[in-house]
């Protein structure tokens, strides 16, 4: 007899199951896959505002090593992301690129504010600066496709900036987001800092929009109803909606996560 393998949400550092039991069959696949509720989104974003401070407050390196160390692990299991994601050669690539991404934006994290931040000039006595700070808790919509892929480019520019992330996984191909939770698991992500939840969208999205302890919702992975009803939703409460398109690594998407504050300081002070 075959027994189904039952996978778990990721919420605040642990696999738990959804609080309402359900589950659903992707493709009527032989895996049962958590039917995440708004009660789990719930906890997911409590989880996040719980971690953002001290995970903001960790120095950029520190980031970085942690990003990186979230790559040299997925690397490890390429294996297994391959057969997830339907091997052969396309497959390879697709998590080859995944692990760049990693790298990619491990190294960004102590060079933002050099790059994306300025020194103003003004008429007095004074240094004006401008330096990029994070967002707060943001939700990302994974795109469909491709499924691991497409959710690493958003997650790691997020968690680069020094935000928390609840992340809804691709509803048709969940396999891949579900076990890269694993990979955040055993690579120094502090609990509550990236949280991975699956289930139905038209039933979550709406409840993320209107959340008022999101403070940004990206959009990357959303239809374009789905973007229109984001959109209304969050107009409610100020949220800002990411919209920036699917595409290579930049260091200016990593900016699309974070505010920008203006400082004053006397000069000679």
């Amino acid at each position: 007899m075959d027994v189904r393998k039952t996978y778990k949400l990721f919420v605040n550092g642990e696999f738990v199951r959804s609080e309402s039991g359900r589950a659903y069959r992707p493709d009527g696949g032989k895996v049962n896959v958590p039917r995440g509720s708004r009660k789990d989104l719930r906890d997911a974003v409590r989880a996040a505002r719980t971690a953002f401070g001290p995970w903001a407050a960790r120095t950029a390196m520190n980031r970085g090593q942690i990003l990186y160390r979230a790559a040299e692990m997925l690397d490890g299991r390429a294996a297994q992301f391959v057969e997830l994601l339907g091997g052969g050669v396309r497959a390879r690539r697709e998590l080859e690129r995944s692990v760049e991404t990693l790298v990619w934006y491990a190294g960004w994290t102590d060079k933002l504010s050099q790059v994306t931040g300025t020194v103003n000039p003004v008429a007095g006595p004074y240094f004006n600066f401008t330096i990029p700070e994070p967002t707060g808790v943001v939700a990302i919509i994974a795109p469909p496709e491709p499924p691991l892929l497409g959710l690493v480019r958003r997650v790691a520019p997020a968690l680069c900036a020094g935000n928390v992330v609840v992340a809804l996984a691709s509803e048709s191909s969940p396999l891949p987001a579900l076990t890269f939770a694993e990979v955040l698991a055993t690579s120094d992500v502090p609990a509550g800092v990236a949280n991975i939840v699956s289930g139905q969208r038209k039933e979550l999205i709406p409840w993320l929009a209107s959340h008022m302890d999101v403070n940004a919702i990206d959009v990357a992975g959303a239809s374009a109803d789905e973007v229109k009803a984001v959109e209304e939703s969050a107009s409610g409460n100020v949220k800002r909606v990411i919209k920036v398109a699917e595409g290579e690594q930049s260091p200016y998407l990593i900016t699309a996560f974070m505010e920008m504050k203006t400082v004053w300081h006397p000069i000679g002070v």
